[in-house]
């Protein structure tokens, strides 16, 4: 069991078969230490494909892929959930939300991506693939690659993780859950 695992038993609240809470350290109020060491495992993991940018949606993922971009020396690029009157050339696409049961343009300027970029994705959910496919979508009117796809919290009993793989992406989550089985997460690991 690593870190983030531990500190989901000890902090994280089960709220439903599908649904965990982590606001007290991961979104929402936001353990900095654990961010650096997040940060710091996904820059470990994916430093080999070379990316040239990280890339993630406001609000919840902007923490964990800050901390990567910093340790791998590369910009971040941040997705906006709505479109803002300062954006010249905006490249958007709709997202649907399964935790707030609505949908959303997901934006970002196109001078934020090269041709020649090497995206790699950094979130704090995977869950059925929707914001993924959405940064997929982005990357690729952006004439970008997107090289690989990182998760603080993946329930993989979900449909996202199989999107991901059946592209053929990287897919690195640290903590995977195969179920929540009445007030215990099982990861799925222990599968």
């Amino acid at each position: 069991m690593n870190f983030l695992q531990k500190r989901i038993e000890q902090d994280g609240r089960i709220l439903s078969s599908r649904i965990l809470k982590v606001n007290t350290f991961l979104n929402h109020t936001v353990d900095p230490q654990l961010m650096a060491r997040i940060g710091q495992a996904f820059a470990d993991h994916f430093k080999e494909i070379h990316p040239t940018k990280v890339m993630t949606i406001e609000a919840g993922g902007i923490a964990p892929a800050l901390m990567t971009a910093l340790d791998l020396d590369i910009p971040l690029v941040y997705c906006k959930k709505a479109k803002p009157s300062t954006m010249d050339d905006p490249l958007f696409t709709e997202v649907f939300s399964f935790t707030k049961q609505t949908s959303y343009t997901l934006c970002m300027e196109r001078a934020s991506l090269d041709p020649e970029d090497r995206v790699l994705f950094i979130d704090d959910f995977l869950a059925n693939g929707q914001a993924f496919i959405g940064i997929e979508n982005l990357v690729s009117q952006a004439g970008a690659k997107l090289v690989g796809c990182g998760f603080c919290i993946e329930k993989a009993f979900q449909s996202g993780r199989s999107h991901i793989l059946e592209k053929g992406y990287p897919l690195y989550s640290l903590a995977p859950i195969a179920r929540f089985e009445e007030d215990r997460v099982i990861w799925l690991e222990e599968e």
